[in-house]
């Protein structure tokens, strides 16, 4: 059995404010799903936290790039050393975020090993890029594009290592059905399946084929991303976006559960659940057991 280590990245400097003066609230996460005893419930080792810089958009205006930029920069080399001694040590990385920019702190770690692959379950493609969208700024909604290599090169090519993933590494479950991403994600040729097509598909039927096609010679293993808006409001509205249309917790247990199986699976990140929007907590129980749920097979009754 593998030996999982839970690390904490809650980071918040992927996000745009929720109001003017306020900063994103999902830096609380890992603290939330500790709380759910998520750590002993997976007998899981103690990796701690590393901490991130201060949230601080400073003088930014819209037009300047992607803001916090330079702590991103900053957080993504530091994390990414963490979480490389994890996966050569042999051990699985569980991080719990944080937004979706700690993905960038995974990508480059694993690129620094040799070439891995990313099955990312999402609401969104996260593919925010200046040749899609004249609204750069928010590392969280375009850490995808980022780690393929489009956008800025502070964040882009850290190390001169970019792109940290090749397009034909990359697939993407629970985008909603309407996603404007979907034309570019075809032309492209990156797989991707929305909450509509995992339905007619089977979750699990999908997540295995994709492990299957993850398993190839060519990469050396592969990383998984869970963001919980890819869950629809009606039992997670605790997130910064959320959309109607999302998978419910009896279809993303299967495929989660398909996705982190396969040994060459060398860790998953945990992001946007924000508890500020969750005040009884059930939103973040329900995350923890989806997650516990992934290795242990003891699925949520939702």
């Amino acid at each position: 059995m593998r030996t999982i280590v839970v690390l904490d990245a809650p980071s918040n400097l992927g996000l745009r404010p929720p109001a003017p003066g306020t900063v994103p609230g999902c830096y609380k996460l890992a603290g939330a799903l500790r709380e759910q005893r998520i750590v002993r419930r997976l007998g899981a080792l103690e990796g701690g936290v590393v901490v991130p810089p201060r949230y601080d958009l400073g003088d930014w205006r819209e037009g300047d790039g992607v803001f916090n930029a330079a702590a991103i920069a900053r957080y993504t080399r530091t994390l990414a050393d963490r979480i490389e001694s994890h996966v050569r040590a042999g051990e699985f990385a569980l991080v719990l975020g944080g937004d979706s920019s700690i993905q960038l702190g995974a990508a480059l770690a694993l690129r620094r090993i040799g070439r891995y692959g990313l099955a990312a379950v999402d609401g969104s493609a996260d593919f925010r890029h200046p040749g899609n969208s004249d609204r750069i700024g928010a590392a969280g909604g375009e850490e995808l594009a980022i780690a393929t290599g489009r956008g800025q090169a502070d964040l882009s090519d850290i190390e001169g290592l970019g792109p940290y993933l090749r397009d034909e590494d990359v697939r993407l479950f629970g985008m909603r059905d309407e996603d404007e991403d979907r034309a570019e994600l075809a032309a492209l040729k990156i797989p991707h399946a929305t909450v509509g097509q995992i339905r007619a598909g089977g979750p699990d039927t999908l997540g295995r084929a994709t492990v299957e096609s993850l398993e190839t010679s060519a990469l050396d293993g592969y990383w998984v991303h869970l963001d919980a808006d890819v869950l629809d409001p009606a039992v997670m509205p605790a997130v910064d976006s959320p959309d109607d249309g999302g998978l419910l917790p009896h279809e993303l247990a299967p495929l989660l559960r398909a996705l982190v199986s396969s040994p060459r699976c060398v860790g998953l990140n945990v992001t946007i659940y924000d508890p500020d929007l969750d005040p009884d907590g059930t939103a973040g129980a329900l995350l923890a057991d989806l997650v516990v749920d992934a290795f242990t097979g003891t699925a949520p009754d939702a």
